[in-house]
């Protein structure tokens, strides 16, 4: 039976080995100034890029760990942007992404495996009503910005099928004259919350 100086004394050593844990974990931050949710569909004449203004990042676990890490996204779906008033109020309708019902987009990762500067991020992608697991490759750069400060950018590229959410089933136009993929252009910047 182990005495009470040899249980404090254990106790003691776990409680600096998880101080000295806390101090080396820095959390990051995402820097909403650089980062972009895009993405680009094609008609039959030419492409239309736009992006979403409105967003939720949150990034759980040790940054220099990324098994460990957990990604939730959560995108406000009426901030749509494609640079045209008009075609913004139509995408937000029920022929696209009937936004007064589904006003959120959300992302919520199950597993990160990283491959030398690769992350592949495996999670759910809900929209429109939809679910669907993807496995979204990100390219991870590592530098200090233009003030100096360590950040992390994390760039994925990835096609999705619209029909797979039901984007555009109610739309005509879309049926005659949209591409069935749209590839989502993905760049995440963070820094430490410390910088």
């Amino acid at each position: 039976m182990k005495s009470w100086l040899q249980r404090t004394l254990a106790l003691s050593v776990l409680f600096a080995l998880a101080a000295v844990a806390r101090a080396e974990f820095k959390p990051l931050k995402i820097d909403a100034v650089h980062s972009r949710l895009g993405f680009t569909a094609s008609t039959l004449l030419f492409d239309v890029e736009g992006h979403f203004n409105r967003y939720d990042v949150q990034l759980d676990g040790d940054p220099s760990k990324p098994a460990s890490a957990r990604l939730k996204v959560s995108i406000d779906a009426t901030s749509i942007d494609t640079g045209n008033t008009k075609r913004d109020e139509h995408l937000s309708s029920a022929d696209f992404f009937e936004v007064k019902k589904y006003p959120r987009i959300t992302f919520v990762s199950e597993s990160i495996t990283q491959r030398g500067n690769q992350l592949h991020v495996v999670g759910t992608l809900e929209m429109h009503g939809q679910k669907r697991t993807l496995t979204i490759p990100f390219k991870l750069v590592k530098g200090k910005n233009g003030s100096g400060v360590e950040s992390t950018a994390a760039r994925g590229k990835l096609v999705i099928h619209r029909s797979e959410f039901g984007i555009g089933a109610g739309s005509i136009a879309a049926k005659i004259s949209l591409e069935e993929e749209v590839t989502l252009d993905l760049l995440v910047v963070a820094f430490p919350f410390a910088a």
